[in-house]
């Protein structure tokens, strides 16, 4: 059996709803053909869905999940302006987060019931895998917290700091929205926000932990193929 194709787009500096637009496009067409497949009995004439990965940073925007308080959200409007930040309610899980420059993005837009599996634990966890051996490839034990999302470093301890936030919308089992891996992120933005709403937590970066700058470029090539090798598949050359 051949591996499951996933085409695969960088996006560079992209804006947060043009993004967030971009996804839904792709994650309502691999949703219609689903749709449309299960009403036609002819086999024949079933259409295909497709697997995307987006790869992105993002300006400076908060986003909050569906399960989310706004009263986690520390600043008013005024403030947000002033440090040039955007704000939106969104249809993924989870609290509140922060994405902007120097950041990894990462949006898999998914079928998991027709190539990959039907179990969103299980994808949650292979995502957090493969972020876990992408930060082991710098010399970081990445971990994950018992009743939480994301990538830990020092997970079970007091000083527990989060590098890798997570937050999936699923339907009819295609997957959108994804993971944000802290790289070279200015961390005071997060002073705005309590993140993913844990108060007793902090977060933290792969820059700021190997006391270094730290390639974009080289982290996104190491994700891409831990990403690849974590759910057995292939990306498309065209």
């Amino acid at each position: 059996m051949s591996r499951p194709h996933v085409k695969f787009f960088d996006l560079g500096l992209s804006d947060y709803k043009k993004t967030w637009d971009y996804q839904t496009e792709l994650f309502d067409e691999n949703i219609a053909i689903k749709i449309a497949n299960r009403k036609e009995s002819d086999i024949a004439l079933h259409q295909i869905t497709k697997n995307y990965l987006i790869f992105c940073e993002h300006p400076h925007v908060y986003t909050l999940g569906k399960s989310g308080s706004e009263a986690n959200l520390l600043v008013n409007e005024a403030i947000l302006k002033q440090q040039n930040a955007q704000y939106y309610k969104i249809n993924r899980g989870g609290d509140i987060t922060y994405h902007g420059p120097g950041q990894l993005v990462a949006y898999p837009i998914f079928d998991l019931e027709s190539y990959f599996f039907t179990d969103i634990h299980k994808y949650m966890r292979a995502l957090e895998e493969a972020v876990i051996l992408t930060i082991g490839e710098y010399g970081l034990k990445g971990e994950r917290a018992e009743g939480l999302t994301g990538v830990w470093l020092d997970g079970g301890k007091a000083n527990a700091r989060k590098i890798c936030a997570m937050g999936v919308k699923s339907s009819r089992w295609v997957t959108m929205h994804g993971l944000a891996l802290n790289i070279d992120t200015d961390m005071s933005y997060f002073n705005n926000i309590v993140p993913c709403g844990i108060e007793d937590k902090s977060v933290t970066s792969l820059s700021k932990e190997l006391g270094r700058k730290v390639s974009m470029d080289e982290v996104k090539e190491k994700l891409k193929i831990n990403l690849a090798n974590v759910f057995d598949f292939e990306y498309n050359e065209d």
